[in-house]
């Protein structure tokens, strides 16, 4: 597989900074917690890799990020790493238990990383900003072998999809993403000055001899060796530059080397290793004047780490400006090694003549021929040169740790979504780090070829793994989808085959009354029908088996919950909440994603039961509070039970889920025979001591919370401007619900949810109303703005109960201990009038009134009739008198025809005539 240059190596990032957009927005708001981040870097040894982590999570530690380091094996740089954030060491099967919502952004630093976006690639993390940190070619190097293509078919694909799934691939220099080329999506990028180089060379210099390396590439040990490199970004083009240059002073350099008694050869590292690319260099190099056998070629993707060893001038032949530092260079001048440079941009910004290197015009290539007269000297290399070399080398440390620090903080303030209660960090221009962490690093490093080889090992054995997980997933795939005798395993057909089910089950019970209702069935059971492959034949036949009344098993939850007095509804959405999700007769589970349920269980399909969930829009804007209105819409049908709970999937990883004493002490007290008027809730909303319930709000919806909450009370009861419209919450102290995470009497929830869509669809017609529909006035980031009224919908619960006079009990989710909070006797402003059940039926059945009248034609905005049923009064008396009419109507059709019977049917004659 041959590579050539890619666009990917001259793509630049001008990403805007969301983090001054968020300033710009004035939040008046105080932040509740920092803005988190993850990063993920496989193992915790001590190499360049976790030097470029702690470097960077010390800058955004001090900017004001909140960093979580995740790594599967512990190491040497365990304990660096703590003095700097959190480091949490978890099994690669433990990475789904994490809850990835908390975090912000994730990083990724090694290759492992392709479990982790395994799972990010999943709802509800789908759209969780990943950026990925390539620092490695083994990957590369790979996908060059095509004997791996032919064994495990679908491996590109595989890599490409998840590379795909990253927000961005970063690369520390231009070749890597040329190696790479094959898996580029368009997200690829390049930042240079990472510390790879700087620790790859020393470590490799420190662990071979400069004698050796020159036995083994033929050199001898008092010839002059010259290393022409040039830039990744001309991967395949023959060496021009080179060319020109090497034509205007060859023919001095080697008169200088003859008046010296020097002997000189130049090895060229440029271009590929192909017989057409090697003829065609010999060619060139025939015409640049050298004697034969002084010179030499490698191609790029030579082992560059040998040649520098034992170079002795390192001479830079591209002449074309590049977007970033030469790579090549960096790791000559961290070799120690003299450099020839041509004066461009982007290398005399850091290069100064005489000092860290030498200089030549690019625009006069012999010019090149002063750099050789101060470089060599009478024996070899001059004594100014190695004082040059050694000054280089010293620069190359940290000359581009800055650079590539803050290049990575611009990086993150484009990707990262700053939502409203996030505490703002500083800006990219408060990075103080200047040099990268080498001390504690090289204070542990181990220098010695061993430990490199059991890097290498590490590395290598490492991309086996992730190979032979590739291969594995795709077999498992490909037997999926051919072996149709895996009957266990529940595909998308059969979800649907099941929602078919429940939709008759549903129609069942209303129709139950009617003999005609099974006629069909009869009927179609004579028809002749073609016939059929085995595998529609073997999807009928469970169909069949489902529509059958005996053939329709109960599940073994449903057959638990019989007699329970409670069931707690856990809503998610995607399997990658299901690790979060619990078992047992106290919960089932309800999925907002369509056909997203879990394999053998009974979860309820919310999408299935309400339509207006399978618009993404709605279904984004109500999140949670959709599977609710999913559940009360015909409640009778999925929950019986005279208590009903709701527990967001998010519970269990926030650690504020029941604990197995606590379902204990709820259950016991759903079964005793005193029940009030009570919510019992475990998620506890967390207020300080400076802030109350709407300053709270305020803090989550952008600072409009209050604001917005307001006009949709006065637009739902429709108040005058004078008149208060915001329900007065006290600050006593006491916890308020969020999360979802709440039990209360069935009959409540049912007047809770009649409230709720009343308020929700005011709510969503102030913004149908405003200048840009699409928009949200609740969110601050793009994230929020999308999921416009999740945040005032969570904390809703806690202004009906309050003031609907509810009693209000927090349910300690550790130790089950239940105390009352807000007590009804201190509650001294209740705008109970608002809340009276009595005035919400009546306003209900208006807006059904309006709905049935057809009120609003066209008004596909009108959001209340989709939440839920639509009935009132004279909807059942206009069914009850169809009814009626079908009724007295098939009499009349039953007894004209047996009139016609009589007239022109055969008569019986009577027995013994």
């Amino acid at each position: 597989m041959r590579f050539s240059t890619s666009s990917v190596a001259l793509r630049a990032f001008h990403g805007e900074s969301r983090l001054e957009a968020a300033r710009s927005e004035r939040r008046w708001w105080p932040g509740l917690a920092p803005v988190r981040l993850a990063i993920f870097v496989g193992t915790m040894n001590i190499n360049a890799q976790s030097v470029m982590v702690a470097t960077l999570a010390k800058s955004l530690m001090n900017l004001g990020y909140e960093l979580e380091v995740i790594a599967f094996v512990d190491g040497q740089a365990n304990d660096i790493l703590e003095n700097i954030c959190h480091v949490n060491i978890v099994s690669p099967q433990s990475l789904k238990s994490i809850h990835w919502s908390k975090y912000n952004a994730v990083l990724l630093s090694s290759l492992e990383g392709k479990r982790v976006i395994s799972i990010l690639m999943q709802e509800p993390f789908q759209f969780l900003p990943v950026v990925w940190l390539i620092h490695e070619d083994a990957l590369g190097q790979l996908l060059r072998n095509p004997e791996l293509h032919q064994s495990i078919p679908n491996h590109i694909e595989d890599w490409r999809t998840h590379f795909n799934a990253s927000t961005y691939v970063v690369f520390p220099d231009s070749y890597l993403p040329l190696l790479h080329s094959a898996l580029d999506t368009g997200n690829f990028l390049v930042i240079s000055g990472s510390p790879v180089d700087i620790w790859a060379t020393k470590r490799y210099g420190s662990s071979h001899t400069r004698e050796s390396i020159r036995n083994h590439y033929g050199s001898k040990y008092d010839d002059v060796v010259v290393l022409v490199v040039g830039s990744y970004l001309f991967f395949d083009e023959l060496p021009w530059d080179f060319a020109s240059v090497l034509h205007a002073s060859a023919p001095h350099i080697m008169d200088m080397a003859k008046t010296k008694n020097l002997g000189v050869q130049f090895i060229f590292l440029c271009g590929n290793d192909t017989d057409a690319y090697n003829s065609a260099f010999q060619e060139l190099a025939s015409h640049m004047g050298f004697p034969v056998g002084s010179v030499k070629h490698f191609s790029m993707a030579h082992d560059i780490r040998n040649l520098l060893v034992f170079a002795d001038i390192v001479l830079y032949g591209s002449l074309r400006e590049e977007p970033v530092f030469p790579p090549l260079l960096l790791r000559s001048m961290a070799s120690e090694i003299p450099i020839i440079v041509p004066n461009l941009t982007v290398i005399t910004k850091y290069i100064t003549d005489g000092i860290h290197g030498f200089l030549f015009n690019a625009d006069d290539p012999s010019t090149m021929v002063s750099a050789f007269t101060r470089i060599l000297g009478d024996k070899k290399i001059s004594a100014a040169a190695y004082s040059v070399a050694l000054e280089g080398k010293l620069l190359s440390r940290n000359m581009l740790a800055y650079d590539c620090i803050t290049a990575h903080v611009m990086l993150l303030e484009s990707v990262l979504h700053y939502p409203s209660y996030a505490k703002l960090p500083s800006p990219v221009s408060k990075v103080q780090e200047r040099t990268w962490l080498w001390e504690p690093f090289e204070t542990k490093a181990t220098l010695e070829n061993s430990s490199l080889e059991d890097d290498s090992h590490l590395l290598t054995r490492m991309i086996d793994n992730l190979v032979g997980e590739s291969h594995e997933n795709n077999q498992t795939i490909y037997s999926d989808s051919n072996d149709t005798s895996l009957y266990d395993y529940p595909s998308l057909s059969d979800w649907n085959d099941l929602s078919e089910v429940e939709i008759f089950e549903d129609i069942e019970r209303r129709e139950i009354e009617e003999a005609s209702f099974f006629l069909p069935f009869l009927i179609d059971e004579r028809v002749e029908r073609p016939l059929l492959s085995w595998d529609e034949v073997y999807k009928n036949a469970r169909k069949s088996e489902r529509l059958r009344p005996e053939g329709n098993e109960r599940d073994e939850g449903e057959l638990e919950r019989t007699g329970q007095p409670v069931c707690v509804y856990e809503i998610y959405s995607g399997e990658g909440a299901w690790p979060f999700l619990h078992h047992g007769s106290l919960y089932r589970g309800i999925t907002l994603s369509k056909g997203g349920r879990r394999p053998r269980s009974d979860d309820v399909d919310a999408v299935t039961r309400l339509s207006v969930l399978d618009n993404p829009y709605y279904r984004d804007r109500l999140c949670e509070f959709g599977a609710m209105f999913s559940i009360a819409n015909r409640i009778d049908t999925v929950h019986k039970l005279p208590w009903i709970g709701f527990q967001s999937w998010e519970a269990a990883g926030r650690k504020v889920s029941l604990s197995e004493s606590a379902e204990e002490t709820l259950e016991e007290t759903m079964t005793s025979k005193n029940h009030e008027d009570v919510i019992y809730y475990w998620a506890p909303m967390d207020v300080d001591q400076t802030s109350n319930f709407w300053s709270m709000c305020d803090q989550l919806n952008a600072g409009r919370c209050r604001i917005l909450f307001e006009d949709a009370f006065r637009t739902m009861y429709g108040l005058p401007e004078g008149v208060a419209a915001l329900p007065p919450m006290p600050n006593d102290g006491d916890y308020w619900s969020t999360l979802h995470s709440w039990v209360m009497p069935t009959p409540s929830f049912l007047k809770f949810i009649m409230f709720s869509r009343m308020f929700v669809d005011s709510l969503h017609s102030l913004n149908m109303n405003s200048t840009d529909p699409a928009s949200c006035l609740l969110g601050a980031s793009q994230s929020e703005k999308s999921h416009c009224y999740c945040r005032v919908l969570e904390v809703l619960v806690n202004v009906w109960a309050y003031h609907s006079g509810m009693m209000m009990a927090y349910l300690n989710p550790t130790t089950g201990e239940i105390t009352e909070q807000h007590h009804l006797d201190e509650r001294s402003e209740m705008w109970v009038k608002f809340f009276n059940f009595t005035h919400l039926r009546s306003m209900d059945e208006d807006l059904a009134e309006e709905a049935d009248d057809g009120m609003h034609p066209g008004d596909d905005q009108w959001l209340w009739p989709l939440t839920g049923q639509v009935f009132w009064s004279g909807i059942a008396d206009r069914e009850r008198e169809e009814k009626y009419i079908k009724k007295l109507d098939k009499k009349l059709k039953n007894k004209v025809k047996l009139l016609e019977r009589q007239k022109s049917g055969y008569k019986q004659k009577p027995l013994g005539q």
